[in-house]
């Protein structure tokens, strides 16, 4: 995670916000973590928007949405 944290730290427009959503995703499950790091290795000159973006396109995003937790307490 520390690395996770290192990287996601030098994007050129980081914001604090940013770092807790991205790690709130990474700790959901592990492979998270491989895939968020994979990714920042594999691409340049990214910026935390571009980081947004490949999170809210991943199949499982939706999983953790809180009208997706909602749904699960009153059914």
């Amino acid at each position: 995670m520390s690395e996770l944290i290192k990287e996601i730290s030098s994007l050129p427009d980081v914001y604090e916000d940013f770092i807790y959503g991205v790690l709130n995703y990474a700790r959901r499950k592990p492979e998270h973590v491989d895939l968020l790091l994979n990714y920042l290795y594999s691409n340049e000159n990214l910026t935390t928007s571009d980081v947004v973006y490949f999170i809210s396109t991943q199949p499982d995003f939706h999983d953790y949405s809180a009208v997706s937790a909602t749904i699960e307490k009153v059914s």
